[in-house]
């Protein structure tokens, strides 16, 4: 069964593209959870990509929807997920907010930083994803995994 026919019920063959429209509240992370599940059951994804990817995407959501979007109810985050490429999965999160500089990060391992409740999303990300790239000013984040099955 594919990606497709477990979140939307069509019976189409569908694994490369995948696009959800989520509202920009913290209610969105629970529903990425179980698309992430729905993916792992497509996928068979081993328990070492299924944790990566649960929070990495869970983080690029929440900083989404918190910083981008700033929980305004009239803002959406788009998911888009892709499989296009053997072994190789794509998850791509924006936002509509203005972005933000992602080349000048403070180091969350930093001792001045250990103790903040807040910046290690994307550091969390970097650590997690094979790859990870920003682009329309930092609005869209694209995370790369490269998958392995059980």
């Amino acid at each position: 069964m594919s990606i497709l026919t477990l979140l939307t019920g069509s019976s189409k063959n569908y694994m490369e593209n995948l696009n959800h429209k989520l509202p920009s509240n913290i209610h969105s992370i629970a529903e990425v959870e179980k698309i992430i599940e729905k993916v792992r059951e497509e996928l068979n994804l081993n328990d070492s990509n299924y944790g990566n990817i649960l929070v990495a995407l869970t983080e690029a959501i929440n900083n989404a929807i918190k910083h981008g979007n700033q929980f305004k109810d009239d803002k959406i985050v788009d998911l888009i997920i892709e499989n296009n490429a053997s072994h190789r999965l794509e998850f791509i999160v924006k936002d509509e907010g203005s972005g933000f500089d992602y080349s000048n990060l403070p180091d969350p391992t930093a001792p001045e930083n250990i103790e903040k409740e807040s910046g290690r999303g994307i550091f969390l990300m970097r650590n997690l994803a094979d790859e990870v790239k920003f682009s329309n000013n930092g609005s869209e984040v694209h995370l790369i995994f490269n998958i392995s099955k059980n």
